[in-house]
């Protein structure tokens, strides 16, 4: 995903502003993942009724605006088998990577719920089908990504702001092409899964596996926005837009929402679902953190 070096200015990362934080007694985590529960299942019944929606619902599609029960709804046959949320419960942010069916070919879902007073308000996916010529062709998709769900070891829990800031040096990283040079912390078993695919670490089935020893493309216009932050069980959920490369196809971008679980200063495991979207693909929604040039 990584492995061609590219020549260009270097731009700086996207500067956003965070909302104001909503009450956490609005939605527990109990809560926040019954709402992705609710979503999930009415997307396999073609059937939005039942969602406890706000009066004013905003919905995007691969960062385009979106109709609720359109767009890859009309196509999702059945359940995959795996599903991994990301919960941030001071933000009101029902986050998951899930993995549904069209028939036989599977579906990646980058969801992004945002809740207001126990409603959804928001709905925010980046969806990529999983073809026969896809790169990727999903092979751990049946079971947890390894140590994404650990509890954070005692005393080894870090605020809101520190977890952010070790994803964000991921993300300098591979905007300069060097995780060591970017200042990485890196644990002894981290490793990283996209789309289903180990590709780095233990399980992974490159020439080099190492996170600092692989070949790191240069994405010098890679924009991140931090969606949501799962204090309780240490990970990080970050938007990306590669930016331009020449690399992804004519006119294209990797666009993903990568998961880092962070604790202890260090980051531990990566999960990423992620599409090839036209280069100017935006968010269109605040981060939940202000991200800053490092």
């Amino acid at each position: 995903m990584y492995f061609r070096t590219i020549a260009g200015a270097v731009a700086g990362l996207l500067a956003l502003a965070a909302p104001g934080a909503a009450s956490a007694s609005e939605c527990d985590r109990t809560c926040l993942g019954g709402l992705v529960t609710q979503y999930v299942d009415a997307v396999l019944a073609h059937d939005p009724s039942g969602l406890p929606l706000a009066d004013a619902l905003r919905v995007t599609e691969d960062g385009n605006p979106s109709r609720l029960g359109e767009g890859f709804w009309q196509g999702v046959t059945g359940k995959g088998t795996f599903r991994h949320d990301y919960l941030d419960v001071e933000r009101q942010v029902a986050a998951s990577h899930v993995h549904l069916l069209q028939g036989d070919v599977p579906v990646l879902v980058n969801l992004a719920l945002h809740v207001e007073d126990g409603r959804i308000a928001g709905i925010e996916t980046v969806v990529h089908h999983v073809t026969p010529d896809s790169p990727f062709q999903p092979r751990v998709l049946g079971e947890p990504v390894r140590g994404m769900d650990d509890p954070v070891p005692a005393g080894m829990q870090m605020s809101r702001a520190d977890m952010v800031a070790v994803a964000l040096r991921y993300a300098e990283g591979l905007r300069t092409g060097n995780f060591i040079d970017a200042g990485v912390p890196f644990a002894p078993e981290t490793y990283r899964v996209e789309n289903g695919v180990i590709t780095a670490g233990q399980g992974c089935r490159g020439a080099e596996c190492g996170l600092n020893l692989q070949r790191i493309m240069v994405h010098p216009g890679l924009i991140p926005s931090v969606v949501a932050v799962d204090e309780e069980n240490g990970t990080v959920l970050m938007w990306m837009n590669f930016g331009y490369t020449d690399s992804y196809g004519p006119g294209r971008a990797l666009v993903t929402m990568e998961a880092f679980k962070v604790w202890g200063g260090s980051i531990h495991a990566i999960n990423a679902m992620f599409d090839f979207l036209p280069i100017g693909t935006p968010r269109m929604w605040p981060s939940e953190e202000p991200v800053r040039g490092l």
